[in-house]
């Protein structure tokens, strides 16, 4: 090799490196702008094109993505680096047969790699063969006895199964998750263990996505009886919402506001300090509770709709950024046979309605009522669930909004569903007694789910029947 072509080499592999870095941190716009500039330099440069095909699908447009990394695979059909960013994709994808089949000879060539092992057990969970996840991932320990990826993901096999003493203390390593690093301010204390503190203020983070807090908010009264104050620090979406829950002091809504406390707890972490069982969650639901005056002026509000219809809000995308919003969203157009059941009104739920299902909402769905721009916030949505007769939704915070509100809810799973709603064939949560859960029979088949709750609708002669 020539100076010049080593030179080139070098250069390539570290702007490479500095996009795959920012990558795995979840900085996609910086990993693309180095990918874009490096491609501009070497443009036949197959790594760099197939991560952007990665970035590309992990910002939701997986057929871009994949075709991506399909041509840099044809290009650099040996790269085992390009074979298994191709198989995560495949995974998102719900093209199960064909990940496995990229990812098991790059892990079988590759035994030491953590990052390519890492991959296959991801594949093996979301394929429900949980027996070799669990394996892959334990030989990924074997090697790195800390990767928090593999401890994560055994937390994820063993919460699904109920196996909830071992799941919880492996579900504490997802604070050491690369893209963890950025979601919680350094901390000037204690971490809290769950003892009684009779005569001091313990802080309350809430962590990780708006569908856990609501969910772990339950916790809080309990919290409560163990400290002489409890104040919670979150996002102005809850704050309103959680300042209403039994023994919290005061939310803030900035870092910055926070008073000084003895010690702190992560608000995910209150199921594994109170050591809970699947018998022994906290489930006095309703636990949240809309504000009043705003409960009256959304009564007031859809007091224009026919009289005599049901009414449904709808619920159907999360947000973007969520690594598995591509599998746990569907688009407005799977929901379209609800729109000919006689008797119901349908609502919609959606904070933000996704840019595609705008026309889709315009030629199709004109009957649904559509209040996106005024649901600013959790308490809004609240007020505005407690005037429904029923609530359907994907796996969002939506859905758990209405579980802790006690409100009829039906839960449209993805296949593998999120561990919180256990395995099939249960139908019920333990977490939210009010919620009847619709599976999908396979990965990616919203038709059946669809179909069924169609049946359910059209069979319900009165409301009693739609209660699980």
């Amino acid at each position: 090799m020539t100076d010049k072509a080593a030179t080139v080499a070098d250069d390539r592999a570290l702007r490479l490196k500095q996009a795959q870095a920012a990558a795995r941190a979840n900085r996609f716009d910086e990993a693309d702008r180095i990918c874009v500039e490096l491609l501009s330099d070497y443009p036949d440069y197959a790594p760099a094109y197939g991560l952007r095909g990665s970035i590309i699908a992990s910002l939701g447009n997986l057929k871009v993505g994949a075709r991506m990394l399909e041509e840099a695979v044809a290009a650099r059909p040996m790269n085992p680096g390009l074979r298994s960013a191709l198989a995560d994709v495949y995974r998102i994808s719900c093209r199960l047969d064909e990940a496995l089949a990229l990812a098991e000879p790059v892990a079988r060539a590759h035994p030491r790699d953590v990052g390519f092992l890492g991959r296959l057990a991801n594949v093996y969970a979301d394929r429900g063969e949980f027996d070799e996840a669990l394996a892959v991932y334990m030989a990924i320990l074997a090697i790195t006895p800390e990767e928090p990826s593999a401890h994560f993901g055994i937390s994820q096999v063993l919460l699904a199964r109920g196996e909830c003493r071992a799941g919880w203390i492996e579900y504490e390593w997802r604070n050491q998750l690369a893209q963890a690093a950025r979601t919680i301010p350094p901390v000037n204390g204690p971490a809290w263990n769950g003892m009684r503190m009779p005569s001091s203020r313990l802080l309350v983070i809430c962590d990780e996505g708006f569908g856990d807090m609501l969910q772990f908010a339950r916790y809080l009264p309990d919290v409560a009886k163990r400290c002489l104050e409890v104040v919670v620090v979150g996002g102005v979406e809850v704050s309103e919402l959680l300042q209403g829950v039994e023994g919290v002091s005061k939310f803030y809504e900035r870092w910055a506001d926070v008073p000084k406390f003895a010690a702190y707890c992560l608000l995910s972490s209150l199921p594994y300090i109170f050591g809970t069982e699947l018998d022994t969650i906290p489930a006095p639901v309703p636990y949240l509770w809309p504000d009043r005056d705003k409960v009256v002026t959304w009564r007031e509000r859809l007091a224009g709709l026919p009289a005599g219809r049901r009414r449904v809000g709808l619920a159907w995308s999360g947000r973007p950024q969520h690594s598995n919003n591509p599998r746990r969203s569907m688009s407005l157009a799977d929901l379209r046979p609800l729109t000919s059941v006689e008797g119901i009104e349908l609502v919609s739920l959606q904070k933000v309605v996704p840019e595609p299902d705008r026309a889709a909402m315009a030629a199709d769905w004109r009957s649904m009522v559509e209040f996106s721009a005024d649901l600013t916030d959790f308490s809004e949505t609240a007020a505005l669930i407690a005037n429904l007769d029923l609530v359907i939704a994907v796996d969002t915070s939506v859905g758990h909004l209405a579980g802790a509100l006690g409100a009829p809810t039906w839960l449209m799973l993805a296949n593998p569903p999120d561990w919180r709603w256990l395995l099939a064939p249960r139908d019920d949560s333990p977490w939210y007694p009010t919620v009847r859960l619709f599976r999908q029979p396979q990965p990616g088949d919203w038709g059946d789910v669809v179909a069924r709750i169609r049946g359910e609708l059209e069979a319900a002669a009165d409301l009693r029947k739609w209660e699980h």
